[in-house]
């Protein structure tokens, strides 16, 4: 009896020292998220400024690279290189005007989010409802499959059919996804409404679609479908398939957190599952602060010219994983998530796992027989 007592007291004190550093835990988290949200106040001078920084260079670099079609193709393509690194601003602004946290006025971020969303041919309303989907669901593997990569874990894809595994494999190809990726979000992805759309969000994405084919109409119209091919196409692929990489390298990292409903935590799957993209000062101004992703996830109220001062004025935020352009290429092979290691692994790590699985059914089926 003494014994059982010991045992008891002991669990007792277990659960209370679990409870206590839950509490604790949970204090911490409400003060980090208090220490961020100071950051959240759009500034209107700051927004005007970024807005005059981005989208007159923009059309002058579109309009100097239709000129250099008279001198040289080469320098055409490389003044439209440098104009998709402006189109990749141009949609931070679209990004944050989907957050509401560019502008204090949710009229001025509708407005402002569907001319920028027409720039960069992704419709407003629609992408606003996806992407917060993505916000309050990321990391959590109970809830994947809106407004995010596609991710497999290591079990799920042992289990699925050949066809499947096939799939996902063509998907996860980097060909595929940052080349032929932005095509489909372009023409199939951004131009459709989800059926469950409502007339705001539909009426919206018809508005954009229409603005877009009148507007490629006209500049087709105007300098020729092969200039304007050379030039927008350029563009447009190069924009998508670095802002695709942008979203993939910032959630798919080897120890990015993910977990199931019941142990997801929304401040966790923030610092730990979204990372700091530390770029040079060029990149980190031509894509808007986003590498500092991890405070993005965190508060995503905080406009893009607040993320970097976030960052620097809350000591817990340096705790979260910093890649580089070198160290970020190594994510090129993680393709699929280890619920028991914790990790991002590739294919062929788990090639023994798939010939172990063959034999097994060789041999049930050898038996059956």
């Amino acid at each position: 009896m003494p014994i059982i007592k010991e045992q008891d007291l002991f669990m007792k004190i277990q659960t209370l020292q679990i409870f206590k550093e839950d509490a604790m835990s949970k204090e911490k988290t409400m003060q980090l998220r208090k220490q961020v949200a100071q950051f959240e106040k759009s500034d209107t001078a700051a927004s005007v400024k970024q807005i005059i920084n981005t989208i007159p260079p923009f059309f002058i670099l579109w309009f100097l690279a239709y000129q250099a079609l008279d001198i040289s193709i080469f320098l055409t393509i490389a003044l439209a290189i440098v104009a998709s690194g402006f189109v990749v601003r141009v949609f931070i602004i679209f990004h944050d005007c989907t957050h509401g946290s560019f502008f204090k006025n949710k009229k001025a971020n509708a407005i402002l989010g569907t001319i920028t969303g027409i720039m960069t041919l992704f419709a407003y309303e629609k992408w606003k409802r996806d992407h917060s989907i993505h916000h309050a669901t990321s990391s959590n593997l109970d809830k994947r499959g809106t407004g995010d990569v596609w991710v497999m874990t290591v079990d799920e894809y042992i289990e699925a059919s050949p066809g499947r595994r096939f799939a996902y494999r063509l998907y996860r190809n980097p060909i595929v996804m940052f080349g032929l990726g932005p095509l489909f979000l372009y023409l199939v992805s951004n131009r459709f409404n989800r059926k469950d759309a409502r007339p705001k969000e539909r009426n919206n994405t018809y508005f954009i679609n229409a603005a877009i084919v009148a507007l490629y109409g006209g500049m087709i119209w105007w300098i020729g479908l092969p200039a304007f091919a050379i030039i927008q196409g350029t563009i447009l692929i190069v924009a998508g398939s670095f802002g695709i990489w942008l979203f993939y390298v910032q959630h798919q990292f080897e120890d990015s957190y993910f977990e199931d409903e019941d142990q997801w935590d929304y401040v966790k799957a923030a610092v730990d599952g979204s990372s700091f993209y530390k770029l040079p000062k060029v990149l980190q101004w031509l894509t808007g602060n986003i590498g500092y992703h991890h405070v993005h996830h965190l508060s995503p109220r905080v406009p893009n010219y607040n993320l970097e001062q976030a960052h620097e004025l809350t000591p817990p935020l340096h705790q979260a994983t910093t890649i580089t352009l070198k160290t970020s290429l190594k994510s090129i092979r993680f393709r699929l998530y280890d619920e028991t290691k914790k990790t991002f692994v590739g294919f062929k790590e788990i090639q023994h796992l798939l010939n172990n699985t063959k034999t097994t059914l060789q041999r049930s089926s050898v038996q059956e027989k």
